[in-house]
């Protein structure tokens, strides 16, 4: 690969020291953000449109914690339906018909068929689904239905045959979540808004003295790229981290000589990618209720099949939570119940977990699927304000909401909601189905300033299956120019979802991946680094206990 740096080298470097100038230069944000994944990334952009002065930081990389690690699906949520949370529901379905509109080359339609083997539960599911799809109104993405056998078989290649007795076939949403985090990230910048990945948040600064004393007014951030630091002041700061917002609380109301009580749960989401072979078809099968309750997906995504997910409660929030074999056990048994080839271990091409922020309720509780996805926002004494909850559909709706919790705190200045709604995000066109092999087709409008940058036609991964292109240099280039990749892990997690699809191709890109970066960020640029980092993480994805 050549060394040769290119004519527009060091745009990347040159716009993240410009932005880290921004921040010396400013006097004062009107509103900071800390956390970079669909909550934080929502708000920050929904705070910009608005006209205020925002300054967002993530201290790994955008998305890089629960918000990359969905199970891929925009939905409204089939089994708090069930659960009779009607309100939920609606609003999440209509918050995936926005998510559809600002971004469709990400955020695309998708049928499920939920199989059946006993003859009762086609009328029991049908009409709940049917229900489904009322609800959605005018939002519905298609019609619900009934399916025979044959067809059942038609639509769900690969499903079990023996005993099934037909299916219900009903529409939800499949979207690639990392990379709607990103076109959240650009939006927001192109908004006005200061943003930035690994830069962390290393300590909160109260008002010493006068009328706002004990006011949370400034904090401190260091830059993991260049080793910068900054204080930077703000009228409003917004913990959105996550399963670690009890972290940055306990850290606000230490100042004080307080104590809090944890808001959040974690609880474990472990996702098996198999080969497409398992599942041929471009429709996901939907198990609504497994052994013990819980759901089970099979979801076609990017040439790949994932199966999952597991709902365990953890005690620790760590950055790259591995699976339990009891987990992998769980949906490898569950997967063998609904496909006619039943995969194993090792057919399973990247194990990787989520942890979701499930809210404590006040009493403590067993189970992690009893507590709460609602979003939950609450402002400290000295005036953090801290969102946990939710999902990623909703991601948008709890923007509003913190911005509103701001307004009436008198955080911030009143100023009309419903700016992102209708807010096309970067590139917004219709793409290729989801289900395909990733490609140029996910940069929507943008695919032609794509093509237009050096390696364009230079492959550094294909598709085993169809030999069709899905990472180019001119890929690499572009998530360093505009995506705001600073490292191997970065393009290979995030930018391309290859880690996620297949650990051991990744691993075998990255150091083709990490040649192309050192053209694009400089001498800073460590690449032996990066790659052996990615190399040793992607391990990780590979291993399937």
């Amino acid at each position: 690969m050549p060394s040769v740096r290119h004519a527009s080298a060091g745009a990347a470097v040159q716009a993240r020291a410009a932005a880290w100038q921004a921040l010396e230069a400013a006097r004062e944000w009107d509103l900071v953000v800390v956390g970079g994944g669909a909550t934080g990334l929502s708000v920050a952009l929904d705070a910009a449109l608005r006209g205020f002065s925002v300054a967002l930081f993530e201290g790994e990389d955008f998305a890089k914690g629960t918000s990359s690690r969905a199970t891929k699906l925009l939905h409204g949520g089939v089994r708090y339906l069930a659960q009779g949370d009607v309100s939920l529901v609606r609003e999440a379905l209509h918050e995936r018909a926005a998510w559809m509109a600002n971004a469709p080359q990400v955020a695309q339609p998708l049928p499920f068929v939920v199989p059946t083997y006993r003859l009762r539960d086609l009328p029991f599911y049908g009409v709940g689904l049917k229900a489904y799809q009322w609800l959605a109104g005018r939002r519905s993405l298609g019609p619900t239905g009934w399916l025979d056998v044959a067809q059942t078989q038609s639509a769900l290649p690969g499903v079990r045959r023996r005993g099934l007795r037909g299916g219900v076939r009903y529409w939800d949403g499949q979207f690639d979540d990392a990379r709607l985090a990103l076109l959240l990230a650009r939006a927001a910048r192109q908004a006005g808004a200061c943003v930035l990945n690994h830069a962390r948040v290393a300590g909160l600064q109260p008002c010493p003295a006068g009328p706002g004393a004990g006011r949370l007014t400034q904090v401190e951030v260091v830059d993991g790229v260049a080793g910068a630091r900054a204080s930077v002041r703000a009228r409003c700061v917004v913990n959105a981290t996550g399963v670690w917002v009890d972290a940055l609380r306990v850290q606000d109301r230490a100042g004080a000589g307080g104590t809090v009580a944890p808001l959040v749960q974690p609880s474990q989401g472990v996702h098996l990618v198999v080969d497409r072979a398992f599942l041929p078809g471009h429709e996901a099968l939907l198990v609504p209720r497994t052994e013990d309750g819980r759901v089970l997906f099979a979801v076609p995504w990017f040439g790949k099949t994932v199966l999952g997910t597991t709902d365990t409660p953890r005690q620790e929030a760590l950055m790259e939570p591995r699976p339990l074999a009891q987990e992998v056990d769980f949906i490898l048994r569950e997967a063998a119940q609904v496909l006619e080839r039943a995969p194993q271990r090792p057919d399973v091409r990247s194990a990787w977990v989520g942890l979701r922020p499930l809210v404590r309720p006040q009493a403590d509780v067993g189970a992690t699927k009893t507590l709460s996805r609602e979003h939950t926002i609450e402002v400290s004494p000295s005036g953090l304000v801290t969102v946990t909850g939710g999902k990623w559909t909703t991601a948008r709706a709890m923007a509003e909401d913190v911005l509103a919790q701001c307004m009436r705190q008198g955080l911030l200045p009143q100023r009309p909601a419903g700016v992102t709604e209708h807010h096309p995000l970067p590139g917004a066109a219709p793409g290729r189905s989801l289900t395909l092999p990733p490609g140029e087709h996910l940069y929507g409008l943008e695919a032609q300033a794509l093509r237009a940058l050096p390696g364009a036609d230079r492959w550094i991964a294909r598709d085993a299956e169809t030999g069709a292109g899905v990472l180019s240099e001119a890929m690499v280039r572009f998530a360093a120019r505009q995506e705001m990749a600073c490292g191997v892990e970065d393009v290979l997690a995030r930018r391309s979802r290859l880690l996620f699809l297949d650990a051991r191709q990744a691993q075998a890109v990255a150091q083709d991946v990490g040649e192309v970066l050192a053209q694009e960020l400089g001498d800073r640029f460590d690449v032996a680094a990066s790659v052996r980092d990615f190399v040793e993480l992607a391990e990780q994805y590979a291993t399937c206990p």
